[in-house]
């Protein structure tokens, strides 16, 4: 019988997600040019520094022959569920341009084009408790690997422990600096977020960076676990409202997958050529070495109808989408504190009904927006949401037809 370990998350408290609202609907706006990103892999033999990095982590390399250990995110899952607003499928349609606030030309909340897609963390709602609540449990999380040897868990315990870990200390560090509008500029201890040190695991400092690159993408050969690592950036991959789990990482992942894909920040079509993100460049070392043909492949995998389109009607590859903003619901900004007199008759007459000083007009305005999405996308026919199994056999399937490889 598997040993189940369960981590709790102390002092949490649970925060009601906003209900939707209708509006409507608005001209979209366009693409920004953006200088493309030519790829060349890298040639050589890994220099000393990595082979220094490469020593100091080899003991998180996954053993070959597995405890039947699981790990319980319970605690975890049911924050996420509370504190992340999904966006739904994406439509491959350029967000509105955003209202400025009433009676100003200032613009607040999340400016990007790509704001109704992926999904958005709602800092502004965090309190100190909660913040601190997060550290705990990723200190918690560090505790868990001084009295387990993850490396020792079957290969789908192992992805979903350094999923959760990377995501729930991104989410820390970041909710700890909020108001914030990039988190790459955030400095821990003097150096930057994604390359600071500050988690610990037996002994051993390790960084953001680390746990993706030395450690998953060293020891995983599928290309979808680049999805459930979450950069708080709204032009990356989305923090899903799930844990990661053993049983569920791999079913997960190629939800995350197809999300991105097929979103505009993953491909777009300009012209004759197929604009994809700088993500792809970003992991090309490890799963893109030839760098179109493989990625060609690979998106081959998960795309749609349009991107299926793209795939045929495009002759190179340049990765130049970018947005480096922060998904956050408030756009990485506290909404004003001040209240609208209108000087007009009628000029305050419900003009946004249901919008509180603490929500702010802007982030309302994006849950308006989120909702006349969906209601269009409806009104297509197209689904607005996916169902997954990850714990169901059917006839035929293969064993451990979850297993990431």
């Amino acid at each position: 019988m598997s040993q189940r370990i369960l981590i709790a998350l102390a002092a949490s408290s649970a925060l009601a997600a906003p209900a939707m609202a209708s509006g409507m609907p608005e001209a979209q706006i366009r693409p920004d040019t953006e200088p493309a990103l030519d790829y060349v892999p890298a040639i050589g033999e890994a220099n000393q520094d990595q082979r220094s990095i490469e020593d100091r982590l080899a003991l998180f390399t996954p053993t070959t022959d597995p405890i039947r250990h699981s790990i319980d995110y319970e605690i975890w899952d049911f924050a996420l569920k509370h504190i992340v607003l999904q966006m739904g499928p994406p439509d491959h349609k350029w967000a509105r341009r955003p209202d400025p606030v009433m009676g100003t030309r200032i613009k607040q909340g999340p400016q990007s084009g790509y704001r109704l897609e992926g999904s958005l963390v709602m800092f502004r709602f965090l309190d100190q408790p909660i913040i601190d609540s997060f550290t705990e449990y990723r200190q918690d999380l560090e505790r868990v690997a001084d009295t387990l040897d993850i490396s020792a868990l079957p290969r789908n315990e192992q992805l979903a422990f350094w999923l959760n870990l990377h995501n729930v200390a991104m989410l820390e560090q970041i909710a700890r600096e909020w108001p914030v509008r990039e988190p790459r500029d955030i400095m821990v201890g003097g150096e930057p977020l994604d390359e600071a040190r500050f988690i610990t695991l037996r002994g051993v400092p390790v960084s953001l960076r680390d746990i993706r690159e030395n450690i998953v993408f060293r020891h995983w050969k599928d290309p979808k676990v680049i999805y459930g690592f979450w950069r708080g950036e709204i032009g990356g991959p989305e923090l899903q409202r799930h844990a990661f789990t053993g049983a569920n990482v791999g079913s997960l992942l190629d939800v995350a997958a197809l999300d991105y894909v097929n979103s505009l920040r993953g491909t777009q079509k300009r012209g004759q050529t197929l604009a994809v993100s700088t993500l792809y460049t970003d992991v090309a070392p490890f799963y893109f070495r030839d760098f179109e043909t493989d990625l060609r492949a690979h998106l081959a995998k998960y795309a749609e109808e349009d991107v299926t389109e793209f795939l045929g009607k495009t002759r190179i590859v340049k990765a130049s989408l970018s947005e480096t903003d922060i998904a956050d619901l408030h756009g990485g900004a506290r909404p004003p504190n001040y209240l609208f007199v209108g000087s007009l008759p009628g000029a305050m007459d419900d003009p946004l009904t249901g919008w509180s000083e603490k929500m702010g007009q802007a982030a309302f305005q994006v849950l308006q927006d989120r909702a006349r999405k969906l209601q269009n996308m409806y009104r297509r026919g197209e689904p607005v949401g996916r169902v997954f199994f990850s714990n169901i056999d059917l006839p035929g399937d293969p064993p451990n037809k979850n297993a990431v490889e």
